[in-house]
């Protein structure tokens, strides 16, 4: 299993929800919710935001290292460990690589990433969370779908979107794309 469904599984028996009562209290199915549970990959970005609200839980609380109260500072040349969630509907791997820029900041309100998107093989699902986000294009271009709206966004450009909105943020570059997002998510 990974550290990630560990922790969802150790707050669950300590809160004594059971799989039903977690996937009613995240909007999940239970049949998502125990393929999560079961899986050694790390669910979707939006499956994990719901389960921490379900949990009562920071989002955090699953992606943290040792904490440090103080600041977090990450240098360029140390290697940081990136982490590919699963896609929003199955357990195949996402287009996206997140590598998370805060993971030992105790106590975080937000979710810093660095993410490496591949080009969109035309898979992939919408999500939704209660949040925000910012996202800043670093290299490539990127296509946002927003509820019926479509951004294309090149290096240099962001856009800031309340995330409770169907979304999918896809590359339009073979090379695929890097960006900066920031995601908010009420505890």
């Amino acid at each position: 299993m990974s550290t990630v469904t560990d922790k969802i599984k150790i707050i669950c028996a300590d809160k004594n929800i059971s799989v039903k009562e977690l996937a009613e209290g995240s909007g999940l199915t239970a049949e998502q919710v125990n393929r999560i549970c079961e899986s050694e990959k790390i669910p979707s970005l939006s499956s994990l935001i719901k389960i921490s609200r379900a949990l009562g839980v920071r989002l955090g609380t699953f992606l943290d290292d040792s904490e440090q109260i103080g600041p977090v500072v990450n240098r360029g040349e140390d290697k940081q460990q990136m982490v590919t969630f699963t896609s929003h509907q199955t357990n195949s791997n996402s287009h996206m690589d997140f590598t998370s820029l805060a993971a030992s900041k105790a106590g975080r309100n937000m979710e810093p990433f660095l993410i490496n998107i591949q080009t969109d093989n035309g898979n992939e699902a919408r999500s939704s969370h209660e949040g925000e986000e910012f996202l800043f294009v670093l290299e490539g271009s990127i296509k946002v779908n927003y509820g019926n709206e479509s951004y294309i966004l090149k290096q240099g450009d962001s856009i800031y979107y309340d995330s409770i909105v169907d979304h999918l943020v896809t590359s339009i570059d073979e090379n695929g794309a890097k960006i900066l997002a920031v995601v908010y998510s009420p505890a």
